[in-house]
């Protein structure tokens, strides 16, 4: 991955960190802690410059928040709600009333959860579906998109850019954040649907 990553960059420059964040924000998977760390190496041994790959990191992740915002606001409240009725429900432990709070809670905590998951690796694509989904006005949406993914491109090409040669090592010190981070948040999360749940019930 990290050879086709630098091969691509080094050959399309701008264009290529563009694209590749862009697919990296709808399908998480794809590692944009690498492609910013390559991203940021190249500075320092070709054309590119660091503000250069910034902004078209920074492009391609609006881009893609946009769309993924976009498809939020598609899927409609009533086969979203049909489905928590069958076996995707019982499979989250969630029921189809929850739609309406989480929607509620999005309105109200919504704006810094896009900001602050703007910087987390894996959430930071997906919050754009529930933005869309709460109906998170663009405005706003883009603003905090805008800002978040800037600070997380400007950290990781800068961080490149100093390390290196060394920039793998970095790579796999991200990697660990992201599990470890993950875990927390999978477990913070079944904690807090347990929470609601046995208070609803009271």
């Amino acid at each position: 991955m990290q050879g086709l990553i630098l091969e691509l960059i080094g050959e399309y420059g701008y264009l290529a960190v563009f694209l590749l964040i862009l697919t990296e924000n709808l399908f998480p998977p794809i590692p944009s802690e690498v492609i910013l760390l390559v991203g940021g190496v190249m500075t320092a041994c070709t054309r590119l410059n660091v503000a250069g790959v910034i902004g078209a990191a920074t492009a391609g992740a609006v881009l893609g928040a946009v769309l993924l915002y976009q498809a939020g606001r598609l899927i409609p409240e009533e086969a979203l709600e049909r489905a928590l009725r069958g076996r995707f429900g019982k499979l989250l432990h969630m029921q189809a009333e929850d739609v309406a709070l989480a929607k509620s809670w999005f309105r109200k905590k919504g704006k810094a959860a896009v900001f602050l998951c703007r910087m987390v690796p894996l959430v930071r694509s997906l919050i754009s579906i529930p933005a869309g989904l709460a109906g998170l006005r663009m405005g706003p949406f883009l603003l905090l998109t805008t800002a978040g993914s800037l600070i997380w491109n400007t950290a990781l090409v800068c961080l490149g850019r100093a390390a290196g040669n060394s920039w793998e090592r970095v790579s796999a010190a991200f990697g660990l954040y992201s599990d470890l981070f993950l875990m927390v948040l999978g477990s913070t999360a079944v904690l807090a649907v347990l929470i609601w749940r046995a208070r609803k019930g009271e």
